[in-house]
């Protein structure tokens, strides 16, 4: 049995075969594709032909992909949907989406505040008003195929969320796509909603990535798997949780890499050093698991409060353009040749100095032709080295939240770049198959279950609270498809709230779990 992990990233689409024993058996690189299924099918079409192995002992194939990212960046692609705020009149102040930019506002082809929410304390504001959320979405039946629901402290008590898509459901039919905020993002209803808007505009993007992977892998004879997606917390989802949830893929690209960087190294606490051709991800292994940002996050412009990889990016890749000033210090980056690498930069045939013209120079890295740059100046080269370890140091202490060194890990194609030691590094790892750590991470991944809530310990003791949240945490990792036996407790988390009565702490565990064959 067999394991097939796909990440598909700006430049390249990566590919492996893990085996039952989590062994790597084969890897490849190919160009990404405009046409994205093209480059999958051309990444597993070579990936089957290297390694020889049947088709129908393939079974499960995973895939992490930018898609989702992509259109919300580019603003192509995304469906317009109406919005509905459960909150009046306490929300009417901020109305729905006061701080986004005028380029995507076209998604929200109509949105209602009507009467209904919650206290913090789960105490009803309002009756929600259903007739005003009736009439809403009469208004909207055929003119949007799908709608966003957000409540004032929905995540402290759901009720009016779920009675209005219930409604929702009867006026516009089954088939309509609803987006629930209590469901996708945590506490802060502006950023949740946003969120929950950016989830329902996504559908049409999922709906084209599920199908057409599950296409190509058909194409390919790959009949067998199960198929599923990568999210951005290092687990697994179904296809059908993938169409529900499509905001959920987003930044799942580093993640990917930070799982497989903490499986090839046996690394569960760990900085990871993700280097491409034009940017390097940072970001951190937390038992096992990607660290979460712990602050708001903005996607595209759009403030959002969904859990997300604490991640910091800077500038550097292989293809990074090296430039030697007039006063003798050198720049590396912005700026890089990307993809074109392979014409662009001196060792394979190009004019352009770059960040791995440098490292072959200096001996790190043998690819392309190293007499291509003999000639380079040592002492510039030198300086480009450290231009390039500065900008590397600076991020790694971006990351760490002690003075102490930490264990480094270094994966992706363009890691060759860097040197074996590093300030704030006790220890610098390059494992094997560094270079395709992305589509490892995705193959190798785990299913989930977050359990959150707030509790009052006056009311529930804490030792009573957190045994009861581990318990949904370890139900919600089974119901969506991790074998029971195998979850585990990787994160338990209290919070104290001091602006909430009593003794309230927001809970939130964790559970994970392998993959049922």
């Amino acid at each position: 049995m067999y394991k097939l992990g796909v990440d598909v990233g700006g430049t390249n689409t990566d590919a492996v075969l893990i085996d039952e024993n989590l062994n790597v058996v084969g890897e490849i690189k190919h160009p990404t594709t405009g046409n994205i299924f093209e480059g999958i099918m051309g990444a597993v079409q070579g990936l089957l032909a290297q390694t020889g192995v049947d088709r129908g002992q393939i079974a499960q194939a995973m895939l992490g992909t930018t898609q989702c990212t992509n259109a919300i960046v580019e603003r192509r692609n995304l469906a317009k949907i109406g919005l509905l705020r459960i909150g009046a009149p306490a929300t009417l102040g901020v109305p729905p989406m006061a701080d986004w930019a005028q380029d995507i506002r076209f998604i929200v082809e109509e949105s209602a505040v009507i009467s209904g929410g919650y206290e913090y304390d789960g105490k009803a504001l309002n009756p929600l008003d259903e007739a005003a959320a009736r009439a809403f979405f009469e208004g909207l039946k055929g003119r949007v195929e799908s709608v966003a629901i957000s409540c004032v402290f929905s995540t402290v008590c759901a009720e009016h969320e779920l009675r209005a898509a219930q409604i929702c459901r009867e006026v516009m039919g089954g088939d309509v796509h609803i987006s629930i905020s209590s469901e996708i993002g945590s506490m802060g209803l502006i950023e949740r909603e946003n969120a929950t808007i950016l989830n329902a505009a996504l559908y049409r993007v999922a709906e084209r990535f599920t199908e057409g992977f599950a296409y190509s892998l058909k194409e390919e004879g790959v009949t067998n798997a199960d198929v599923y997606l990568s999210q951005n917390d290092g687990t697994l989802m179904t296809m059908d949780y993938a169409r529900r949830y499509p905001i959920l893929t987003v930044a799942c690209g580093p993640t990917n890499s930070i799982r497989g960087a903490s499986y090839l190294s046996r690394l569960d606490n760990a900085i990871v050093i993700d280097v491409g051709g034009t940017t390097t991800d940072l970001g951190v292994i937390q038992n096992g698991f990607p660290r979460e940002s712990g602050v708001a996050v903005t996607i595209g412009g759009v403030r959002t409060n969904f859990r997300m990889p604490d991640v910091v990016s800077i500038g550097l890749g292989g293809g990074s353009i090296v430039r030697a000033r007039p006063d003798g210090t050198v720049t590396v980056g912005p700026d890089s040749v990307g993809y074109e690498i392979t014409k662009r930069a001196r060792v394979f045939g190009g004019d352009t100095l770059t960040a791995t013209d440098v490292a072959v120079r200096l001996g790190m890295a043998r690819v392309g032709d190293p007499e291509r740059v003999k000639d380079l100046d040592e002492g510039l080269a030198r300086r480009a080295m450290d231009a390039i370890c500065a900008l590397v140091e600076d991020a790694i202490d971006l990351m760490k939240v002690s003075g102490e060194d930490m264990d480094v890990v270094l994966v992706g194609g363009g890691s060759i770049i860097l040197p074996e030691k590093l300030a704030g590094a006790r220890c610098v790892f390059k494992p094997a198959y560094f270079g395709t750590a992305n589509a490892i991470g995705s193959a190798i991944s785990k299913v989930s279950g977050t359990y959150e809530a707030l509790i009052d310990y006056d009311v529930l003791p804490r030792e009573q609270a957190i045994e009861q949240a581990r318990a949904e945490a370890i139900e919600l990792a089974v119901r969506s498809g991790a074998i029971r036996e195998t979850v585990e407790i990787i994160e338990v988390e209290d919070v104290p709230l001091a602006y909430y009565p009593g003794n309230t702490c927001r809970v939130k565990v964790k559970a994970a779990g392998e993959l049922a064959g």
